[in-house]
């Protein structure tokens, strides 16, 4: 399955994330950052068993951290 979304989507699901989660997309981000070494769908299957996310939601997050992990690569 593939994890590209498009930006629009990507974003309108970001907006979303703390309103269905409680929780800040930033504090997931840090969840994220803190959690196992894995590939992108095994991340996206980690957080959703052990945080309980939706699929989309999860694959969101994940999708948003690899963007900024990249980004950071060419500071």
């Amino acid at each position: 399955m593939s994890h590209v979304l498009s930006e629009e989507t990507h974003r309108n699901m970001l907006a979303r994330i703390p309103h269905c989660t409680g929780r800040a997309v930033s504090d997931w981000l840090r969840t994220v950052d803190e959690g196992p070494c894995l590939r992108f769908e095994e991340k996206v299957s980690w957080l959703r068993h052990e945080h309980n996310l939706a699929y989309g939601h999860a694959k969101a997050i994940i999708h948003e951290y690899e963007l900024r992990r990249a980004a950071r690569k060419f500071l």
